[in-house]
Formats: structure tokens, sequence, C-alpha cells
């Protein structure tokens, strides 16, 4: 084509050169959309959609389907669940057992925190209870502070309040417990001893106060009442 161009006159070739121009550039347009067409449809195999990545414990998310899983996948999704539902019991359990504690050590009537609670407060509105560590037998009640043992904590609330408790062999069950009680004149230690038979609640053997240098008080003294009403004293029973 190019030879006979160029064996025609100057003025005849520039058209004929555009008619080739014409002529070539819809078949070379062609040309390359035919290989574009081959390039996609050869260099992305049939199916590569769905791949996807394998299922492990570790990135297992939920988001294939039970019936697309392979039986090794089905595993370790199987895995992951129970691992997560064994986490989730131990939570609830672990929660269950914080509960259990808070409510026999704090929020029970029963507790021992409970008792220490009523007996400080006995102990603050006793009259001869308050001179003695107030100086006075009247005050605000606050003034007396009560705390457990001495600790490093500055916080009162963080003092282990030192108790046992024990059965013994006619099944009576002891509470004993002390404490101590802080007041603008002097400190004091409070003796606790609660007891209780089988079904029924706890009550007072011995509530007193230790003043160093003062004689004891007692707010209560089961002991003392009993020997009084048995008619026996130091030791020695005079109804005889």
């Amino acid at each position: 084509m190019i030879e006979r161009l160029t064996k025609l006159p100057v003025s005849r070739q520039i058209p004929a050169l555009l008619i080739c121009q014409s002529v070539a550039r819809p078949a070379a347009a062609v040309s390359i959309a035919q290989q574009s067409r081959y390039a996609t449809t050869s260099s992305f195999p049939k199916g590569t959609s769905s791949r996807r990545r394998s299922v492990t414990v570790i990135n297992d998310t939920g988001a294939v389907p039970w019936e697309n899983l392979t039986p090794g996948e089905k595993a370790a999704r199987t895995t992951q669940q129970t691992f997560n539902v064994g986490i989730v019991l131990l939570g609830v359990g672990l929660m269950g057992a914080v509960a259990t504690v808070l409510w026999s050590e704090v929020f029970s009537t029963n507790s021992k925190t409970a008792y220490f609670n009523r007996a400080a407060d006995r102990i603050r509105a006793d009259p001869q209870c308050r001179k003695l560590l107030n100086g006075q037998e009247r005050g605000g009640k606050r003034e007396i502070e009560a705390h457990g043992e001495p600790s490093w904590s500055r916080w009162a609330r963080n003092r282990k309040i030192a108790s046992r408790q024990e059965i013994d062999q006619a099944g009576v069950e002891h509470l004993y417990m002390h404490f101590y009680v802080s007041g603008k004149q002097a400190n004091g230690t409070v003796q606790l001893h609660l007891s209780r038979k089988p079904g029924e609640d706890f009550q007072y053997q011995l509530l007193a106060l230790d003043v160093p240098g003062e004689q004891r008080v007692y707010l209560e003294n089961a002991s003392a009442l009993t020997q009084v009403k048995t008619g026996k004293v130091f030791g020695i029973n005079w109804n005889r």
C-alpha cells in the first residue's frame, strides 16, 4: 500500500494517506478492545469471587454461614464458641461469689459488719462510755470513732475487725469480736460476745468497754445476770 502511494503524485498522496489512517484506526480500536476483553477474561479465573480466607479460631467473625464451612472450620468455630461461653459462665460465677460474700459480710443483718455497727452505736449512745471517751456525757455520737485493728491505712473503714466464730459441743454458735474506739479524751477497746442456738438469733453475752486506768463498763453481761438469778456470787451459791 505504501509502495503504491509513493508512485502517485504528491497531490494525490495526501488524500490517500488520510483514507488509510481512517481505515486503520477502527481496526486498531477493535484489536485493542479484543485484547482487553481477552486479558480480562483470562487474567481472572472463574470462581475467584467465591474465594475466601480460611476460618480459624482466632479470625472467625461468624460472617460465613455454617453450611459453607469445611469440617476443620466447623471445629474451629465450635471451639471458639465453647471458649466464649466458658468465659461468660466464669464471669457469672465470679459475680455470684462476690455478691454472696458482700451479702454475708456487709449487707446482711446477721453479718459481722452489722453487729460491729450495732455495738459501736451502743457505745456511742451510752452516757458512761461517752464520759470516759469524750470527757462529757452529752455530745454528738459521731465524735466517737470505731475501727478495727491498727493499720497503715488512714481510712478506718479499711481496718480489719478481729473476730472468730465457733460452735460448742451443744451446737451453740459463738461470735467473738473486739474493736477499738477513740474519743476526744481517751481511747478504749470494746469486747463483744454473741451466741445463738440452732434456729434462733444471736443474743448478747458480753458487751463491755475497757479504757486504760478506768473500771470496765458493762453494757451487756449475761453471765453476771445468770449468777444473780441463781444466787451464785463469787462462785458460792448463797441460796442453799
